[in-house]
């Protein structure tokens, strides 16, 4: 993982917690890296949803993914669009829901032949329409903490989204 990003690991005493993950990113840089090393990771059906304000890194995060999976180019946010599709190692589905303010608009798009597709996709604006998502994803909350710095909630559903932040752990820095 980038050099100088904490890895926080929240477990309360007597409880059976998700293996949930808390990353503070110092730099647009090194929330770049981390989705780089998500990208690198994902597999086929691979659902990532995110929340966060406008401007808190989600479409930053996104970009590092698309480098993860191969994809040359830059990844734009889709808020015009809804979908953006991009083909590297694995097609990567981007879709943002930003402009949408009701669930049965989100239903409506027909998402689900990307949620449920051969790629990996990449929500923002999850919560927007949580309850239309796949049970099993993973899901990462951005929050700004000062211009540059932010912290990332990784919060896996599912025996898969687990791995994946095992995966992530054993290569945080030791504190």
């Amino acid at each position: 993982m980038p050099k100088g990003m904490f890895f926080i690991w929240r477990r309360e005493a007597g409880t059976i917690l998700p293996p949930d993950l808390e990353i503070i990113s110092r730099s647009p840089e090194q929330t770049q890296e981390l989705g780089l090393r998500l990208g690198e990771l994902a597999q086929p059906g691979d659902v990532l949803l995110m929340i966060g304000n406008l401007g808190a890194g989600k479409t930053c995060l996104t970009q590092g993914i698309a480098r993860g999976l191969g994809i040359a180019g830059y990844a734009s946010s889709p808020s015009f669009v809804l979908v953006r599709e991009y083909h590297g190692r694995l097609p990567l589905y981007h879709i943002d829901l930003y402009r949408l303010e009701q669930v049965a608009e989100v239903a409506d798009l027909g998402i689900d032949e990307y949620l449920y597709g051969k790629g990996l996709t990449v929500v923002e604006w999850a919560d927007r329409a949580l309850n239309l998502m796949p049970p099993q994803h993973l899901l990462i909350q951005i929050v700004p903490l000062s211009l540059r710095r932010r912290k990332l909630y990784l919060e896996p559903r599912g025996q898969r989204y687990e791995e994946m932040i095992k995966s992530l752990r054993l290569e945080a820095p030791a504190r």
